[in-house]
């Protein structure tokens, strides 16, 4: 059967009905989904053509604002997953940071400022070209083409800075949602993927794995950065999954963390490593916990050079792995460590285990928290 094609006045489809599959182009953005078949997982993908893309506006006029002003939530998320470095990450619930945006007569059409700031002890610029939340604020503004109004943002932070969950990426995705709210989402959560890397390219490095799950919930895979092709991988909603996240009162610097990284690689960590992401995949799709725990705990190349350098994180591994979890890894950068298991009370002893063991091999006092996955991904509240 051959491809039918059609077009709207913003976007072309591709239909291919022996693959089941819908193509869609949209300025820099394309996205593919998968029709379910009997339990067939939903796949979504997203690319641009470029590592980092000078942002064009996406839709063919200017964005008017629909509403006066609008409050958004992104989540924590945690990138890496063990080997999967750069390229997995998924999205944790109850965790994140809340960005405000209104329409300011005060402010330069085509500008945003920063109102206010909180819960972050004063350490974030007001300046919103140095600032997480204003970066991806201004693009999602460039992306609607928004020239005729000015824009003020509140960030409230309720990630801790250098913590490993994605702090950074959390106020891009609430932010870019806020300002697309605004103005009637006009844009899909894929388009905003576009103004968050813009600004996690500011900040920490041009990488998806966290900002891309905490804006579309889930498990998310980067097939590519170049050209950015990002998968979302669906656990299945009839099991659960709890994360055990323990932050220990110590920073860790995502610039800083990166450098420790090693430039060369051998072939046996090249293959241990692939066949472990493989594996993160499958368990992930095929909703098995264990597996996912094993493979996540599974890395030869990223985890042995940042472990030791939070104080008693390998300790702290081996007192989860002890207690039951499935896994445990750091958390992107670190310092916080997350473990794997499939009950809140399996969790709950896990977490105890885990921030007893940073306070005897790390003289570190921890907070803990028991998690489940976070399925939607940043949203207006």
């Amino acid at each position: 059967m051959e491809s039918v094609f059609a077009q709207t006045k913003n976007h072309c489809f591709y239909l291919e009905p022996d693959l089941g599959l819908i193509n869609s182009c949209f300025g820099l953005s394309r996205f593919r989904t998968k029709f379910s078949r009997g339990h067939l997982p939903h796949v979504f993908n997203v690319r641009c053509n470029a590592q980092q893309v000078n942002l064009k506006q996406l839709i063919q006029f200017e964005a008017t604002p629909i509403l006066q002003s609008v409050k958004a939530f992104a989540p924590a998320t945690i990138a890496n997953l063990g080997p999967g470095f750069d390229f997995l990450g998924c999205a944790v619930e109850g965790l994140g940071d809340h960005v405000s945006v209104e329409v300011n007569e005060d402010v330069e059409p085509g500008k945003i400022v920063i109102s206010f700031i909180d819960g972050d002890n004063n350490r974030l610029s007001l300046n919103p070209m140095k600032n997480c939340a204003g970066i991806a604020a201004k693009a999602t503004m460039e992306l609607l083409g928004v020239r005729s109004v000015g824009l003020s943002l509140g960030l409230h932070k309720g990630l801790p800075l250098g913590s490993g969950l994605g702090s950074s990426a959390a106020s891009a995705a609430a932010a870019a949602v806020a300002v697309n709210g605004l103005f009637g989402n006009k844009l899909t959560k894929s388009d905003l993927v576009l103004a968050g890397l813009e600004s996690e390219a500011a900040v920490s490095g041009y990488h998806a794995d966290n900002v891309a799950p905490s804006l579309m919930g889930g498990f998310v895979l980067v097939r590519s950065y170049s050209p950015l092709d990002l998968i979302t991988l669906p656990f299945p909603s009839e099991k659960e999954l709890f994360f055990v996240l323990v932050t220990p009162a110590f920073e860790a610097p995502t610039k800083e963390m990166r450098a420790v990284l090693p430039k060369n690689i051998t072939m046996k960590d090249h293959i241990q490593n692939c066949s472990q992401a493989a594996a993160l995949v499958a368990a992930i799709l095929q909703g098995d916990p264990c597996l996912l725990g094993a493979a996540l705990s599974s890395d030869s190349i990223v985890e042995p050079k940042r472990g030791p350098l939070i104080p008693g994180m390998m300790a702290v591994k081996a007192a989860a792995l002890e207690t039951g979890a499935f896994g445990c890894t750091i958390s992107g950068a670190g310092p916080t460590a997350v473990a794997i298991t499939d009950t809140a009370e399996k969790g709950k002893a896990i977490a105890i285990a885990m921030v007893d063991m940073f306070q005897k091999k790390g003289q570190l006092e921890a907070t803990a928290s028991v998690q489940k996955l976070d399925r939607i991904g940043a949203r207006v509240v």
